[in-house]
């Protein structure tokens, strides 16, 4: 991959419009980018210790530059982290700093940064406003945009949140310099998703040599049209949720010791070759699909049997009484959603 020194922006015109800037080199410059959205005020830098450690001197030493008042809370990285407990000590923190409603947080680092710093500004003074960092591809392609926030509980993952959001998306792309490849890895996960929902990023992974900014960008520009047509996930925004039953059922059953995009690629890989088994799809889709997620992640294999994943994903966010709606393949950039019945969702998945 080459990078690419050109700034490119989207703009989300959700209930909130903001913009996702994309680019080599921008987080030496969130105070300026963030001024231009928000006068100065006092900001709560939320990050994890790993975060902490590689961006958050910049990042601080950018904001008062541009004459906002800074004070910094860092919790330990992970999933883990994703709790009830993480969540009340940075609301604790915001009040005794005194954060008001004029004042704003900044989310730096992955997803699980961005989903409990948002979910802790959308539920603060019943909300206040908020700025993405994502440090992560994961986070910069995915989580970081849309508004979802969210934290986990012992049964699930992301079982409680809010739809919030943010005022900024600033996506530096050479923040995934530093990344492990294993981390880097677990975000083309969550492009194996996108490549089966648009033929476009499809082609794009297909073939060698592209820009890592213009696979985020590609990634996030189809992610604002789908938010753009339905914000809170009544209807067209669940075609997102491709691979993620299974995957959050395999998370679970891991203990959270797959990551969430590996997860996704196992699920997307799952689901294919049910889509394969039904007739949805041909022999010849299903090979092209697995190459791709292949090409990708490498060997990825799911640990665990269908059976069990299956079992763990009923406790997904997505079931609604005794049906699950599961998103389906039938080529691709073609995803359709079936409405299963729970006691029939082990035989339709196998």
């Amino acid at each position: 991959m080459k990078n690419n020194e050109q700034v490119k922006k989207i703009t989300v015109n959700a209930s909130k419009r903001y913009e996702v800037i994309i680019g080599n080199g921008l987080i030496d410059r969130a105070g300026e980018y963030l001024a231009e959205v928000i006068k100065p005020c006092k900001i709560a830098l939320v990050t994890d210790d790993t975060v902490d450690a590689l961006y958050a001197d910049c990042v601080v030493k950018s904001l008062e530059g541009s004459g906002f008042l800074v004070v910094k809370h860092v919790f330990p990285h992970g999933e883990e982290s994703k709790n009830l407990s993480v969540y009340g000590e940075i609301l604790d923190f915001l009040a005794e700093n005194e954060l008001t409603r004029t004042d704003a947080l900044v989310a730096l680092g992955g997803g699980v940064v961005g989903d409990m710093a948002g979910f802790a500004a959308a539920t603060y003074l019943r909300g206040i406003k908020y700025m993405q960092i994502p440090t992560t591809l994961l986070s910069q392609i995915d989580s970081s945009v849309g508004g979802k926030t969210a934290i986990d509980l012992k049964k699930g993952k992301n079982l409680v949140g809010a739809f919030c959001q943010p005022i900024l998306v600033l996506c530096d792309t050479k923040t995934l310099d530093s990344l492990p490849k294993k981390i880097f890895v677990d975000g083309l996960g969550e492009v194996a998703k996108y490549a089966v929902l648009d033929k476009d990023i499809f082609a794009l992974v297909e073939k060698d040599g592209y820009a890592i900014e213009d696979l985020v960008y590609a990634c996030v520009d189809y992610k604002r049209k789908i938010v753009e047509a339905d914000e809170f996930e009544g209807g067209v925004r669940k075609l997102l949720n491709f691979g993620h039953t299974p995957a959050h059922g395999i998370e679970n059953l891991s203990g959270y010791t797959i990551p969430h995009g590996n997860a996704v690629a196992m699920g997307v890989e799952i689901i294919m070759k049910n889509s394969l088994r039904h007739g949805y799809i041909s022999e010849e889709e299903y090979k092209k699909v697995s190459a791709v997620v292949k090409k990708l992640v490498g060997e990825n294999e799911c640990p665990f049997a269908i059976e069990e994943v299956m079992q763990a994903a009923l406790s997904d966010k997505k079931r609604s009484g005794n049906y699950i709606t599961l998103m389906m393949a039938f080529g691709i950039g073609k995803v359709e959603g079936r409405k299963i019945d729970v006691l029939d969702l082990k035989e339709y998945i196998k």
